[in-house]
């Protein structure tokens, strides 16, 4: 889905009309987020979850925190498991990725690319995959997404997403704005806040807030230079800006820019024609590595990816946060 351009105004703007009418919608949508939160349960298993998530509907980085925390928390030892909701896969789960085996249309995109890195579990109930990592040996759960939908399962440490770029909008809950609930209320489930990318610190955070930790996207080394390289950039994420955006900074002349909607699914003709208006402008096709996952097996070879990671630029604010996380092994649970 693309984000109305209301959700999203110029600050010199004020408050558009759209957004206005649909107040009353937005406030139905806070009072069953509300209820949903309501006398929930909160599941405790053996391993302790952390939880990634983010306050507005579209990408903020979510996975590429999710992929850092994960990796920060083997370096320290632990078994790490990953738990995703599999958006966009017809898989209900609980069910443990298989990178080779699964394709997006069955698991999601997101969970390809966790499993690359760690156990992967997609369950749209939370509760079955967290016992299904227990019961597969993990000592800490790191969940992609859920802090709004999941309040069955409890959160040991939730982290709250936000990209500096765009905040958090107009500050409206949806349709009104692009929140998922408002934005205090996510603000008070988190123990840490991550901000990535550079600019000022869109309000309401706090710039003294001693939970925001801010990072940016950076891409890895790849084997070879984009500098001076004609490329067309297709991407179907959040904000396919921002990848536009990596690859200027990486020195690529960009030709031909192709937004498409978060997880959109490529089929062989879209990736075909992609490929061939690129050969027509003297391109090289580039997107982003999780569109890869969503396009064809035998058409990869014909499309370059551009990979990035999530940089902290204080390693010990990320580290005194994992602190709190609990050390919990019991048995039975």
């Amino acid at each position: 889905m693309k984000a109305p351009g209301f959700w999203y105004p110029p600050e010199e703007a004020g408050m558009p009309l759209a957004a206005r009418l649909l107040a009353p919608v937005s406030a139905l949508w806070s009072l069953a987020g509300r209820l949903r939160f309501r006398g929930a349960g909160g599941y405790e298993g053996r391993a302790p979850v952390v939880c990634i998530g983010n306050a507005v509907a579209g990408g903020a980085g979510k996975t590429p925190t999710a992929i850092a925390i994960g990796r920060r928390l083997m370096e320290r030892g632990h078994a790490v498991h990953f738990l995703s909701r599999g958006h966009g896969g017809s898989e209900t789960g609980p069910l443990q990725v298989d990178p080779i085996a699964h394709t997006a249309a069955e698991v999601g995109d997101e969970p390809l690319l966790l499993a690359a890195y760690a156990p992967t579990w997609i369950a749209k109930d939370r509760v079955a995959g967290a016992k299904a990592a227990d019961a597969a040996g993990a000592d800490v759960i790191v969940m992609d997404d859920g802090l709004q939908n999941h309040p069955s399962l409890r959160r040991d440490l939730a982290i709250l997403v936000v990209d500096a770029a765009q905040g958090f909008g107009n500050g409206r809950v949806m349709p009104s704005g692009p929140l998922r609930e408002p934005a205090a209320a996510a603000l008070a489930k988190a123990h840490g806040i991550v901000l990535i990318g550079a600019g000022h610190v869109p309000p309401p955070l706090d710039p003294r807030d001693p939970r925001l930790m801010r990072g940016r996207l950076a891409p890895l080394a790849q084997g070879m230079s984009l500098t001076g390289v004609s490329v067309l950039a297709f991407a179907g994420i959040g904000r396919p800006e921002k990848f536009f955006a990596t690859l200027k900074a990486m020195g690529a002349r960009l030709v031909r820019t192709i937004p498409f909607p978060d997880h959109h699914p490529y089929s062989r003709l879209i990736v075909e024609r992609l490929v061939r208006e690129a050969q027509d402008l003297g391109a090289m096709p580039v997107t982003t590595e999780k569109d890869m996952v969503r396009i064809p097996a035998h058409l990869r070879g014909e499309v370059r990816i551009v990979t990035v990671e999530l940089r902290f630029d204080s390693d010990d604010q990320v580290e005194a946060l994992l602190d709190m996380l609990p050390a919990r092994h019991r048995t039975g649970a």
